[in-house]
């Protein structure tokens, strides 16, 4: 009798779950049940999946309206009636467009309008519900006549009246509004509860009829999904067999290519996964990756394929990814295997202003109706929840504040802080909004509204409504195709460099980067400023307390950084093990047999594959679930449960001590959450090889790269400090040399317009587009004649120093656009025929000073560049003590002043926060702080700028930081 059921998939108006919904039903001995969520199909899946469970028959539909205002509800006859529902939806999302007031001809769909709904006629497809209390209503109403179509309509949004109470609050999160504002048409009665079927017949016992029709609509409707074949395209080409011999055919053409014609390990393991391959029907999705870099290829666009993929050696030798697995010994089963549960996929990184275009030729490659975005769904959590509720409540931003600050603070003891302690619980992992995946690309074999409606977010292509998880119950494997900052830097670098020095580099020789000498200096000693996913002050540290100088090495590394490793104390005990081999004792045999290589400690996600599969006796599947959840990216929490349990239950069947079993599988624990798949990691070190290669040949091209890519840790300051550390000189923007972007020529580096706060992008294109056709601006009224601009923006340009070419000062300058700005403008801008004679004005001598230029550089760039910060200070004092010589007082008390770039917290066992600083010295070297909290909390941090640091120099394994027990941040001078 349940034709019109929301769950908390209707975002901001239903309040119960798929499964709360359904034990509702089961507990009511209700037989069928439709879902029909407001605007989207997102919870159809996980319905149907979850109903046979119960042994409740499901009913796919959907409820559409505009803003509050409820038009109709389809529910689907079959797959078919699915799919007009979803087209449907999808039509008026993509469009941007209201849903009209009567719906399409359906074919394979039901459709029912509301009591209140005045219709003519109605088709038959379509019925009118009645509400319980509106029964009465129908002894006067003109739809008596035409009781055959007429059907029970009982919506459930919600289980009882504190419920009810959860929705209003959400309805007046969704409106801005307060609760006590919100009008009885923004939200649903306080009847829209699920009731006993006998309840509902009795209701309706006059209208035995109108019983009979609702059955007979629900008897009607059958849905089924197929959740056990793959969904993906299914062939490339134009059969199987074609694919088999295509892919076949690239992959020892490939192979060649990578290791030549006499490796017979790498044929062999080429032979062994295109069995697997062709086995499991993967052929198509290794193609269409290999398509998608062939065109990127084709395009000059680089790429870097990394994740799981990397396992493949197909994948190597197809060019989606660089890293050798025969080189790094990786583990294909890992990334495809028989027993595996989940889908793989490849995931392909571009450069921010390449991956747009990617995009782009996969969705007209593949075609709009079977290629999709995979979407998201961001979920109410932590603080926001308070927020969002303090707000429709009342309460001022101060008390809002407090509540999440200081929970246990006596003033927030009241009735309504209770109410909202009270929502906040039940609303806590509620799904907020539809969102995008950070790249997830799917392409189906039949369009995919067959399994999705599709919306259009700001990216502006069409995205699936459900996530990831769904795709992966549907049996979707998806492309990721991601952007990252730091394959701009390289990119960029290579462009860079044809540019400045008329070379070509080749970034993807990475076995020469390998070995060579001035490469892994660098890296040993952390000269890594720029460098992908190597420049963080952590990865620094690491890198010089390991001594890396080798890709291997690296590989370790950019896993055992991860948050779970370090938080457990392992990343410690990995760097003890690495410098002293013979050191420490195994936990077990079997760890030293499967960890041998790192030391003992589990490093990979691999590694917890091999540990609870050799050490606990579950089989691959189970192992790979087991990282799969502790990772987040698996959802049956039951599932995760019988596995933990049989993870133990073994361990006492082989005999080991509890104590041993608890050791592991905290270990497990902390890793499986954040580690890296080795492959990943791999891939991740390759890059920074590259980096590395073009920062130790090419230190100022690519630090200009860094610095217009927008991308790394640090801020802009600290990329052209690095820059001038290489040996640059940098200039302020000049309208003569400048571009948007920062430029450089020879060792002169020219700071882009696009740093200057408050200048529009409209001058910076006028300025650049009028100079590179006309040549250079010979004096600031030559520029005002040829520059259509205002006098806001000319005087940013003269403040900064943009008219020095002249050798006027900057007030007179100042003057001087003032009176040449006075004169009437031509409309239209074009080159004089004849060259204007210009007048010349006498002024009094105006003064200019270093200080004041630099506090115009502050405060339209955020940092100085024609002096250095320190040079701003009221004290000569620079340090007694700088960062090359930190290691030459180990022990001692001394003081340093630094330049603050970066601040890390970490709070600590007693829940108290300790911060890690990062700062450079006036050399612009870089050195570390440490900060407990009796010395936080008597000097703190206090923004940016110049502090005055006491302390003790300590080191672990050669890496030197200063335990400060006193901090002063330093004044400056005022500009006169």
């Amino acid at each position: 009798m349940y034709l019109n059921n929301h769950s908390f998939f209707s975002l901001r108006y239903g309040t119960l779950s798929i499964e709360e919904l359904l034990e509702q039903a089961s507990n009511m001995s209700v037989e069928s049940l439709a879902l029909t969520d407001i605007n989207t199909t997102m919870g159809i899946p996980d319905f149907v999946k979850a109903a046979s469970s119960k042994g409740i028959k499901p009913v796919a539909g959907c409820e559409f309206r505009n803003g509050d205002q409820l038009l109709y509800i389809g529910l689907a006859r079959n797959r078919e009636g699915l799919k007009e529902l979803n087209d449907w939806l999808t039509e008026h999302n993509l469009q941007k467009k209201e849903f009209p007031a009567e719906a399409p001809r359906f074919n394979q769909v039901y459709v029912i309008y509301p009591f209140s709904k005045k219709h003519q006629k109605l088709h038959d497809h379509e019925f009118i519900g009645v509400r319980p209390d509106e029964v009465n209503q129908l002894l006067t109403s003109p739809y008596l006549s035409a009781s055959h179509r007429l059907v029970i309509l009982q919506p459930v949004s919600f289980t009882n009246q504190s419920g009810w109470h959860l929705h209003k609050s959400l309805r007046a999160i969704d409106h801005n509004t307060l609760i006590s504002k919100l009008s009885s048409s923004q939200s649903a009665p306080a009847s829209e509860i699920m009731l006993p079927p006998a309840r509902l017949y009795e209701r309706f016992s006059r209208y035995p009829e109108i019983i009979r029709n609702t059955q007979k609509v629900l008897d009607d409707c059958n849905i089924t999904i197929d959740f056990s074949s793959f969904k993906n395209k299914k062939v490339f080409t134009h059969t199987v067999s074609t694919d088999k011999q295509l892919l076949e055919k690239l992959a020892f053409e490939g192979m060649i290519y990578r290791y030549g014609t006499n490796n017979r390990e790498a044929r062999e393991r080429v032979r062994h996964e295109l069995n697997i391959i062709f086995k499991l029907n993967f052929s198509s999705y290794f193609l269409i990756a290999w398509d998608i870099i062939r065109y990127s290829m084709s395009r000059d666009i680089y790429h870097v394929g990394r994740g799981s993929g990397a396992n493949s050696i197909v994948a190597y030798c197809l060019r989606i990814t660089d890293v050798d697995p025969i080189k790094l010994n990786l583990y294909f089963e890992r990334f495809l295997n028989p027993k595996r549960t989940s889908p793989p996929d490849f995931d392909i990184d571009y450069s921010w202003r390449d991956r747009d275009e990617i995009q782009q030729y996969i969705f007209k490659r593949y075609g709009k109706e079977h290629t999709a975005l995979l979407g998201a769904t961001s979920t109410f959590k932590g603080r926001s929840i308070y927020r969002e509720l303090g707000k429709v409540f009342g309460l001022p931003k101060e008390e809002i504040d407090r509540l999440i600050r200081d929970p246990g603070n006596r003033q927030n003891q009241n009735k309504i802080t209770e109410a909202i302690e009270k929502l906040a619980q039940q609303m806590a992992d509620f799904p907020n909004a539809r969102s995008i995946h950070a790249g997830g690309i799917l392409i189906s074999e039949e369009p995919i509204t067959y399994y999705s409606a599709l919306d259009l977010p700001p990216k502006g292509l069409p995205t699936t409504q459900w996530d990831m998880y769904v795709a992966e119950d549907l049996r979707f494997d998806k492309l990721d195709i991601l952007s990252q900052r730091g394959i701009g830097h390289i990119k960029e670098t290579v462009e860079i460099v044809r540019e400045n020095q008329g070379k070509q580099v080749d970034v993807h020789q990475v076995n020469q980067f390998f070995q060579d000498k001035e490469v892994k200096k660098r890296l040993q000693t952390a000269e890594t400023n720029g460098c992908f996913y190597i420049e963080s002050p952590a990865m620094r540290g690491l890198l010089k307390k390991l001594q890396c100088n080798d890709y291997l090495t690296l590989v370790a590394a950019s896993s055992i950084i991860r948050p779970g490793v370090a938080k457990s104390g392992m990343m410690r005990q990995y760097i003890h093990r690495f410098h002293h081999p013979n050191g420490f004792q195994y936990l077990h045999p079997i760890m030293k047999e499967q960890l041998e290589g790192t030391y003992g400690v589990m490093v990979y996600q691999e590694d917890v594959i091999k540990v609870a599969h050799h050490f606990a006796g579950l089989d691959l599947a189970e192992a790979d679930v087991l990282r799969r959840a502790m990772s987040g990216k698996y959802r049956s929490r039951t599932e995760f449960q019988r596995i933990e349990d049989t993870f133990f239950s073994n361990c006492r069947a082989k005999g080991y001590p509890d104590a041993l079993s608890l050791e592991v599988w905290r270990q497990i624990e902390s890793f499986a959450g954040y580690s890296f798949s080795k492959a990943h990691s791999a891939s991740y070190a390759v890059e920074s090889f590259q980096s590395l290669f073009l920062k130790t040949y090419f230190p100022l091209e690519f630090m200009v790269a860094v610095i217009n890519n927008f991308g790394g840790f640090y801020r802009p300051w600290v990329y052209f400090n690095e820059a001038q550390r290489c040996g640059a000189h940098i200039e302020l923007p000049c309208v003569n040399h400048s571009r948007n972007e920062t430029r450089i020529t020879g060792r002169t580096i020219y700071t882009g317009f696009v740093f200057v706060q408050n200048l529009e992008q409209q001058t910076i294109s006028r300025l650049v587009c009028e100079r590179e056709k006309n040549g250079p601006f010979q004096s600031l009224a030559d520029f005002i004649e040829r520059v259509t601009i205002g006098k806001e923006q000319l005087t940013l340009l003269i403040r900064l120093g943009a008219f020095r070419f002249t050798q006027k000062t900057k007030a007179a300058l100042l003057w001087e656009g003032h009176l040449l700005l006075n004169k009437p403008i031509p409309k239209v801008k074009s080159p004089s025929m004849f060259q204007v004679q210009e007048r010349n004005y006498q002024l009094p001598k105006l003064e200019q000073s270093p200080l004041r230029d630099a506090y115009d550089e502050i405060e339209l760039l955020e940092f100085p560049i024609s002096i250095s910060l320190f040079d701003l200070l009221q004290t000569r004092f620079r340090g007694e003590v700088f960062a090359k010589n930190m290691l030459q007082h180990v022990g001692r008390k001394v003081r340093m002043l630094g330049r603050l770039v970066t601040i890390k917290y970490v709070r600590t066992v007693k829940k108290e926060m300790m911060h890690f600083g990062t700062f450079v010295d006036v050399y612009g070297e870089f050195f570390d702080s440490v900060h407990f909290p009796p010395s936080l909390k008597q000097y703190p941090f206090r923004g940016d700028g110049i502090y005055l640091l006491l302390g003790k120099v300590v080191e672990e394994f050669g890496y030197p930081s200063l335990e400060v027990e006193k901090m002063a941040k330093m004044p400056f001078q005022t500009a006169s």
